[in-house]
């Protein structure tokens, strides 16, 4: 048995490269990382052609969160600006008065 390829799409019994997957989906974790962020797993199905072989396997990771990363990969990080907000005073000597 041929070892397993980085790509997913490679046949692990013939290593014959496979177009397209019959069936995909998607998992999404229930409890997010460290940094909020939630991992969406998409899964495929494979069927070669050449010696039909059928195996499942993921196509892909996706971090979603404030920040977005691809199959370990960081995104382009943005500067974060503070949040600028409306400044309300209030003299609480106004408040006894009503």
């Amino acid at each position: 048995m041929r070892r397993q390829s980085k790509k997913p799409n490679i046949c692990p019994r013939c290593g014959y490269e496979v177009e397209k997957p019959e069936k995909t989906w998607h998992i999404m974790s229930p409890i997010p990382d460290s940094r909020g962020r939630v991992t969406i797993t998409i899964m495929g199905i494979y069927i070669c052609p050449r010696c039909g072989y059928k195996w499942r396997t993921t196509i892909s990771k996706i971090k979603a969160g404030e920040d977005i990363e691809f199959e370990g990969r960081e995104s382009e990080k943005t500067e974060e600006k503070p949040r600028e907000g409306k400044i309300i005073e209030i003299d609480l000597s106004e408040l006894d008065e009503v």
